[in-house]
């Protein structure tokens, strides 16, 4: 028997390669891309730890190649929600009553497989599926990835660890049970590490999880769940369910055995899963625990003290770097006219720059976006911009998808403040700007509180410290996430735990102790150990 107490270390944060060229990450990269890109992936089902196949097949192509089919799917029916839910019941106990370091030393294992043996193809599939730069998958599938099983650990240790006083003659303590059923995770095509997070956190706790992916991030998450199995991870503890996510859900609510739901995507369809677990309340063992990070409208807010060459380039990266398709993406940005002139060049000739490109091509700073509905979604935008006497294109405002869905950086300049694209989600390589006379900062700080339902990140750029400190208190609760004199992307395990509340989900930040703990039902036990032997207290008597 093992009776060590065992308390993991602070980690330190995975190390982000450069890939420069001649550099031994960059051949690597290279082979790994060319490997997957000539072959097409047959993806199955994985139930029970065993591959399933289905009547109905889907393909997925390249984002920056939409002619190119990077691989196959089968798709699930009904019958195989049900397999998995039951295989996920199944394996319950047994993952519940593991010993909490042994579950870490799998989660730690996959981190390690990541980091090495399987960096390369990890990287390769989420960006020639989802359409990253070798940077924006380096940090992500790569390292951000790594940082979530590593850190976790650790916060699970700090978790356990924490317990309560005992009085002289009792014993006080608290257990950190899993949940009583399965956690349904429903995960994004934008981030291969928050897929990977929104099973396993839940799975180190000790639950066991039946996994939604993204069509469009189906390789990598495939990927996901080979080393998962490699690492030790036991069969029926995740089962990878690709297919009809309305299909799937309809069958995931309405089981008594749902205990969680975790979820990163759309502000709508988390208001529809909140909506299908009122709806089947009574039917549950125990009420759900709802995680979801949803939507973003985030901000850059500029002062007349700060400087314009850092709030351009916090523009540029914030609103362009994975083709906004982040949802901490900067999506509006509030400048004052004494800076505009300025940063409005220097934006613009950064601009000029940039190269708009295929995955394979390192030269390129942006890609495409995800799928065909992305694409017209923001030519849509764009459109209305061009039309709107409210509005007018900077920067920008083509869009191409004859090869691969490609928008070049857009930069609509509102003379509205409560102009669509200064309001609504687009998700898209867009940012909208609003210039506003210098005097009106706290004014202008009330409204980018008031325009969005969302609040999820933004920014504050200003030397002055007074004008940041008035920022900051006016957008407390604009933001789950706030940066100062940086742009608003680019959250660290560890460093940065991510989320945000109003439309914007549950604020229960990833990356943190916080987000873990939901995934657990604490017991709280009490043994006395001289018990009472007489109902009677001290003060019952007649006697004065």
């Amino acid at each position: 028997m093992n009776n060590t107490i065992f308390t993991f270390p602070k980690p330190e944060n995975e190390p982000v390669l450069g890939y420069k060229p001649g550099s031994p990450e960059r051949k690597e990269i290279r082979k790994a891309l060319d490997e997957l890109y000539k072959k097409t992936t047959t993806i199955c089902p994985i139930i029970g730890g065993k591959e399933v196949k289905t009547a109905e097949m889907g393909e997925i192509v390249m984002p920056t190649d939409n002619k190119h089919v990077l691989a196959k799917y089968y798709k699930v029916g009904e019958k195989e929600v049900q397999a998995a839910i039951a295989a996920a019941m199944k394996a319950h106990e047994e993952w519940a009553n593991t010993p909490w370091i042994e579950r870490a030393s799998v989660m730690l294992k996959i981190a390690t497989l990541i980091s090495g043996k399987y960096r390369w193809l990890i990287n390769a599939a989420t960006m020639l599926g989802q359409g990253k730069t070798t940077m924006q998958a380096e940090i992500d599938s790569a390292c951000e990835l790594v940082d979530f099983l590593r850190y976790n650990a650790y916060y699970a240790s700090q978790i356990y660890s924490d317990q309560p006083c005992s009085d002289k003659g009792t014993l006080n303590y608290v257990t950190y049970r899993p949940m009583e059923g399965f956690v349904f995770a429903i995960t994004p095509f934008n981030f291969t590490s928050i897929a990977s997070n929104l099973c396993l956190s839940p799975v180190l706790m000790g639950n066991v999880c039946i996994w939604k992916p993204s069509t469009t991030a189906m390789l990598s998450n495939y990927l996901l769940m080979k080393i998962y199995k490699e690492a030790g991870l036991p069969d029926g503890v995740v089962n990878f369910l690709p297919g009809s996510g309305s299909l799937i859900g309809k069958v995931a609510f309405a089981d008594a055995n749902l205990c969680g739901v975790h979820f990163t995507g759309s502000t709508g369809t988390f208001n529809s899963f909140w909506k299908s677990i009122g709806d089947n309340i009574a039917n549950y063992r125990t009420y759900p625990k709802i995680v979801g990070e949803t939507g973003g409208k985030d901000f850059i807010f500029v002062h007349k003290s700060a400087n314009p060459e850092q709030v351009a380039t916090a523009i540029v990266r914030g609103a362009f770097e994975f083709q906004g398709q982040k949802c901490s993406a900067a999506s509006r940005a509030y400048v004052p006219k004494s800076l505009w002139p300025k940063v409005e060049k220097l934006v613009g000739k950064m601009l000029a720059e940039i190269k708009v490109g295929d995955v394979r091509d390192f030269s390129a700073f942006v890609n495409a976006v995800i799928d065909e509905a992305s694409f017209d979604n923001c030519m849509r935008y764009i459109e209305h911009a061009k039309k709107s006497k409210d509005a007018e294109i900077v920067f920008g405002g083509t869009g191409d998808k004859s090869k691969g869905w490609f928008i070049q950086p857009t930069v609509i300049r509102a003379l509205d403040p409560k102009y669509k694209s200064m309001c609504e989600e687009i998700f898209g390589p867009i940012i909208t700007v609003y210039v506003y006379e210098d005097a009106k900062y706290e004014e202008t700080l009330r409204l980018c509180n008031e325009t969005s339902p969302y609040a999820l990140t933004g920014a504050i750029f200003a030397t002055d410290r007074k004008a940041l400190r008035t920022g900051a208190n006016i957008l407390k609760y604009a933001a789950g996430n706030i940066y100062y004199n940086d742009k608003p992307t680019g959250a660290v395990v560890g460093q940065q735990p991510f989320g945000g509340a109003r439309a914007s989900g549950t604020n229960d930040k990833a990356g943190s102790y916080l987000n873990l703990i939901r995934w657990t039902s604490p017991q709280a036990i009490k043994e006395t150990f001289d018990p009472a032997y007489d109902y009677k207290y001290p003060f019952i008597s007649d006697a004065e």
